[in-house]
């Protein structure tokens, strides 16, 4: 398969240029090439007006070019300034390049506003200044060109305007920026030139100011795009989960639930808001019988899973009609060691459709996983392919049809379109308010606000391991949701 063809792309020095396109569209081999990952079977790559061979990461790094990967390259034990001094120390004594790298690092804070404690150990840090860190690492070693894949996709809506501010301040110093980038927002709102890609080419190559939303979706995709969840009003039944005074607390000690009560109808979606770790994490699995509460009570469809005396596990949540689309798709929704096929029915596997007498029908595996494959358009459409080997967003759209394709009553959903690009997050949020009108019961938890305003008839917001408050989408707006979720309250 050939991921790029004929690519040609021209960023202007100084300047913010955007690269967008489907999932599989082939962005981030391009970007892959120009960092050193990947080499070109052919063509060229130029700096300055200078041709550059670039054949590993440390030729791109000795050309000026950066690097801010989706998902971080940081050692989380160590320290801030231990992570940006790891392959940069200066020489075998630490003792001067130690001090030289605090007054560099205290000269990019202050110059682009990245204020981070260079002591703290990166583990312990939010994500946001994570990616702070990141950016720095590059800065250090003299890049001139950043390179920024999905920056946005795990971080709050602070944290993303805390990003653009930072993006900013380099551009205005003369740093140019390549964002990657699904969120056709953030391109309008802070790109100079966009380019467009698909199927491993590039389609349009244009000035943000010339063109639109819609348009650029349509360009991604090559039709016409509805950028709006497109819902009527709920018809809220019978209540199929109802949580009472739930509390968790995990390994160290540290409650990370707080007394949380909620309640979901039939044919109606609650959204959970929040900043990550305010215990939505924890709340999707205590709802999914992962973890267990230290006390409270849960009932499912009918069913006590959690009180006094009942106990549960994932196996019996999942038999009574709760289907659960994990938060992260790569440590808790799919092995990547194992097929596409063996991943399509996890936690479905000793389903009697799969099994013979002593060994699993694998045709019948094989052949369901080609059916959802070509409903929800995973890219390539090979069961056989281990899960590693496809992009983040088709790996999720793998997850999402496995549990959607299971008519659940209860659906648990946990950052569904996260690494999804326009034309699979227009998919997904249809069949998402399909369920609902069905008179499925979902709870959804996103980082998007967009995603919770649009998809959620009711918005819980959670802070510090409890429910802040809750309000009626009709009522809610971003400013309401953003005090709820930094504590304050109504006010």
């Amino acid at each position: 398969m050939q991921a790029n063809r004929d690519v040609s792309v021209e960023v202007v020095k100084g300047s913010i240029h955007g690269i967008i396109g489907e999932n599989g569209a082939g962005k981030s081999t391009l970007m892959s090439i120009l960092y050193g990952f990947y080499r070109a079977d052919s063509g060229s790559v130029e700096i300055d007006g200078r041709t550059a061979a670039i054949h590993s990461p440390g030729d791109a790094i000795a050309a000026g070019i950066g690097m801010v990967h989706q998902h971080f390259m940081l050692v989380e034990p160590l320290t801030v300034l231990e992570n940006v001094l790891l392959g940069a120390e200066g020489g075998p004594l630490l003792r001067d390049g130690v001090r030289q790298a605090r007054d560099d690092l205290d000269r990019l804070e202050r110059d682009y506003g990245l204020e981070v404690d260079v002591d703290a150990a990166v583990g312990g840090l939010p994500v946001g200044i994570q990616q702070r860190v990141e950016i720095l690492k590059a800065l250090y070693r003299g890049a001139e060109t950043l390179i920024l894949d999905e920056p946005t996709g795990v971080l709050t809506p602070q944290e993303a305007t805390d990003l653009f501010r930072i993006l900013a301040a380099l551009k205005k110093q003369g740093r140019t920026i390549i964002l990657i980038t699904h969120k056709l927002r953030e391109i309008m709102a802070i790109t100079e030139q966009v380019t467009v890609m698909r199927r491993g080419s590039v389609v349009a190559d244009v000035r943000t100011a010339d063109t639109s939303r819609e348009h650029l979706a349509e360009l991604m995709v090559g039709r016409k795009v509805l950028l709006r969840v497109d819902k009527g009003a709920a018809q809220p039944g019978e209540v199929l989960l109802e949580a009472r005074n739930l509390e968790a607390v995990d390994d160290t000690g540290v409650r990370r639930l707080k007394d949380v009560s909620l309640t979901v109808r039939r044919g109606e979606i609650l959204g959970i808001a929040g900043v990550a770790g305010n215990g939505q994490s924890e709340l999707l699995e205590v709802l999914c019988g992962i973890r267990k509460p230290a006390s409270g009570e849960l009932e499912v469809n009918g069913h006590v899973l959690w009180s006094g005396q009942e106990r549960t596990d994932a196996r019996r949540v999942r038999r009574i009609g709760l289907a659960h689309i994990p938060e992260d798709r790569q440590r808790m929704g799919l092995v990547t060691a194992f097929t596409a096929g063996e991943s399509s029915i996890l936690g479905y596997q000793g389903d009697a459709a799969f099994n013979g007498p002593i060994l699993l029908h694998r045709r019948r595996v094989v052949s369901a996983c080609q059916r959802q494959m070509h409903e929800y358009d995973v890219r390539p459409p090979d069961p056989l392919l281990l899960s590693s080997g496809f992009s983040g967003g088709n790996q999720q759209k793998i997850i999402v049809a496995r549990e959607l394709d299971r008519d659940p009553e209860v659906l648990l959903i946990g950052q569904p379109t996260r690494g999804l690009d326009i034309g699979a997050i227009e998919s997904i949020h249809r069949r998402i308010i399909e369920l609902r009108d069905r008179g499925k019961a979902i709870l959804l938890v996103s980082v998007e606000l967009d995603e919770i305003l649009s998809l959620s008839d009711r918005i819980a917001v959670m802070f510090d391991g409890a429910v802040a408050g809750e309000v009626a989408a009709e009522d809610a707006t971003e400013q309401l949701l953003g005090g709820l979720m930094a504590g304050l309250g109504n006010n």
